[in-house]
């Protein structure tokens, strides 16, 4: 795969700025160009007005050449480097700009300005940089501090908590001083100039940054240093298509943008914050759903993040560990016991929705939260996340929360789940939403499981429950009804009954699967949310009907914009940018629907189909209960190679077992 196919070039920007790329890191993101960047978990604003604070950003500048003629610019994103950069052209010289969020230092920005002479000319070169900075906020007082190492420093506290009396998030900020020009000197060939911005929520975290970015720059390696541990990210997740050359920009797109939120391999366990459909770039208020996290996280980044880079998974679950007591506050003030999942959760589990609806309706989204948990489970077989780190409390009160959620009816003799919103929003207020019912009772299958591998007493409730909770199943059409009541050519928002097939596997023929692909496809609204048809796209792979597959999949890519392929959410361009959901969706197909990977209790099951005009997929490393893998799949075979096993806790050996029975031991090293 060529690596000038991961380089998005273009010579004009787009002309909204909601479609510029974004450079981000686990701690830190901005967009290019913009004069505000955000830090994960600073929030600003009470309860529903609850927002990203906007941190002014020493990044958002624009270098100009002051020559009366327009240079030649050219703009970059490269998802190899993780890095940005603007050229400008001119005939005597070569003036760049390139910025980057560090990918192992994450409270590090940086940016270089590097001009270049092309001729044998002795003239002083400049170049303008004309800054967007100014050091104040809407959200932050920020107070001037004293200089320190050549930089500025600012600090300050959110104006607003989240919650009445509760904290209010610090930021500290360092930056290297920014010049209104650079001058490359008549006698100089080439210069580059370098500048810092750390952000942190203590001044010696700040500080310890900004040295550390010193000391590297002074060392020649700062860059490097970013590159190395961005290309061990990119290399331990790739993923390689050989198929429409479309399709393969794609996934390098949502690679780059998905794989910059995640928490860096080699970082301490510093607390995650989550991550919001638009990502850290976006989230300002009245922008991206406020940098709230949704089910967008768990249902539809999860899955990926877990099979390629499980340690980035864990992380994401202790965000929900973290804010439990949030949820459980949730749940008692609607009157239910357990742990209900904000619909929206910023910094402490609190429900954040602005309107009131969703959150008292939408309430999948915690049966949503522990599907991650058990796709974890079942990939890695981590007791310690469970019997240490909180996991097993949060089991429990999610058990509890649909167990008090429920109502038992006389006439069916089956449990009830009333008034909810499922995940298509065109209806609300609707009884026994098969998909929220469906994931309840993974939820409770799920917990006397646990309880069981850890020698735990499980109320019998739970599993008594699971069996006797209504899926609504209509006998005649054989397909599930939406919700009871619902009447089949009623339009439907986004992907709701299919997702009962994947990701939940609920128990089905392939001839209910198929009724219910038939029964929504045409009825789902076409300007719905970008990750809606790679679930019909998966139905269909399932179904080996590859043509159908590949026009829902093909779908998508309404959504994704030029040069630099950022998704927006809805095909007309509304809703959030960077849209991280539909990215993950989109990556679900390729890691899951083109290989057939399915999580069990017992196994990882797999199943390849491809369309057309693929004819090769390669995923260098799959992690699975310790073991990594490399699968490589054309049309001739599938090629399984362990390349890695973990000694402490020593991996579980694994054999491929065919359809046939025949059983093949897979060892590491051995194809």
């Amino acid at each position: 795969m060529a690596e000038g196919e991961g380089v998005f070039t273009a010579t004009a920007l787009p002309g909204d700025p909601r479609l510029l790329p974004t450079v981000t890191n686990a701690f830190l993101g901005t967009r290019v160009f913009r004069d505000i960047l955000h830090a994960a978990g600073v929030y600003s604003g009470a309860a529903g007005d609850t927002h990203r604070a906007d941190v002014p950003s020493p990044l958002g500048l624009r270098m100009a050449a002051p020559a009366a003629r327009s240079p030649a610019q050219s703009f970059t994103l490269d998802t190899w480097t993780g890095t940005f950069s603007h050229t400008i052209q001119s005939p005597g010289y070569v003036a760049t700009h390139q910025l980057y969020a560090h990918h192992s230092l994450v409270h590090l920005m940086a940016f270089s300005i590097t001009i270049q002479r092309l001729d044998g000319s002795t003239h002083p070169i400049t170049v303008q940089l004309q800054s967007l900075f100014v050091p104040q906020s809407q959200d932050l007082d920020l107070t001037p501090g004293p200089d320190f190492q050549g930089a500025h420093y600012i600090y300050g506290q959110t104006l607003v908590p989240e919650v009445e009396g509760g904290p209010r998030p610090a930021v500290h900020m360092l930056w290297t001083p920014i010049p209104p020009s650079l001058t490359l000197a008549g006698e100089e060939r080439e210069r580059c100039w370098q500048f810092l911005t750390a952000v942190a929520g203590s001044e010696q975290e700040a500080k310890r940054s900004y040295s550390a970015g010193l000391s590297l720059l002074a060392a020649g390696s700062l860059l490097r240093s970013h590159l190395r541990s961005w290309a061990a990210l990119r290399r331990g997740c790739s993923v390689q298509l050989d198929g429409p050359p479309a399709l393969r920009q794609a996934l390098h797109g949502c690679l780059y943008y998905l794989l910059s939120a995640v928490p860096p391999r080699d970082s301490p366990a510093a607390p995650f914050h989550g991550i919001s459909p638009g990502g850290l770039s976006n989230g300002t208020r009245g922008e991206d759903y406020w940098g709230h996290v949704f089910w967008d996280q768990d249902t539809w980044m999860f899955p990926n993040i877990l099979l390629l880079y499980p340690e980035a998974a864990r992380a994401m679950l202790q965000y929900r560990i973290r804010t439990l007591e949030g949820a459980r506050r949730n749940a008692q003030e609607q009157g239910f016991e357990g742990a209900k999942f904000p619909w929206e959760s910023a910094a402490t589990g609190r429900e954040v929705c602005p309107e009131e609806i969703y959150g008292a309706q939408e309430i999948h989204v915690t049966g949503d939260v522990l599907m991650a948990f058990e796709q974890y489970y079942c990939t890695t077989q981590d007791q310690k996340l469970f019997q240490e780190d909180g996991g097993w409390e949060l089991v429990e009160a999610v058990a509890q929360y649909w167990c008090s959620r429920m109502v038992w009816s006389e006439e069916e003799q089956l449990y009830h789940i009333r008034g909810v919103m499922p995940p298509d929003e065109y209806h609300s207020q609707v009884d026994n939403s098969a998909y929220t019912n469906a994931v309840a009772r993974r939820s409770l299958n799920f917990a006397t499981d646990m309880a069981r591998d850890l020698l735990l007493p499980a109320p019998e409730e739970w599993e008594h429950r699971a069996r006797r909770i209504k899926v609504p199943f209509d006998e005649e059409r054989k397909y599930h009804p939406e919700y009871d009541g619902y009447s089949p050519g009623e339009p439907v928002k986004q992907a709701d009954v299919v997702l009962l097939g994947f990701p939940l596997m609920h128990p089905m023929s392939a001839e209910v699967r198929r009724n219910d692909l038939e029964m929504y496809e045409p009825v789902t609204d076409p300007a719905g949310p970008a990750m809606t048809w790679s679930m019909f796209a998966m139905g269909w792979l399932e179904l080996k009907e590859l043509q159908r597959a590949w026009s829902q999949l093909e779908k998508c890519f309404s959504n994704i914009t030029e040069p630099f392929k950022v998704w927006v959410e809805n095909s007309d361009g509304s809703g959030a940018v960077n849209f991280l959901t539909g990215m993950g969706g989109f990556l679900q197909v390729i890691l899951f629907g083109f290989t057939g990977f399915r999580i069990t209790r017992s196994s990882l099951l797999f199943d390849p189909a491809f369309p057309d005009d693929i004819t090769k997929l390669k995923i260098c490393s799959i992690s699975y209960l310790g073991n990594k893998l490399e699968v490589t799949i054309t049309r001739e075979e599938i090629r399984m190679e362990v390349t890695e096993t973990s000694q402490a806790p020593p991996a579980f050996p694994l054999e491929a077992v065919l359809e046939s029975g025949q059983r093949f031991p897979l060892w590491e090293g051995m194809a």
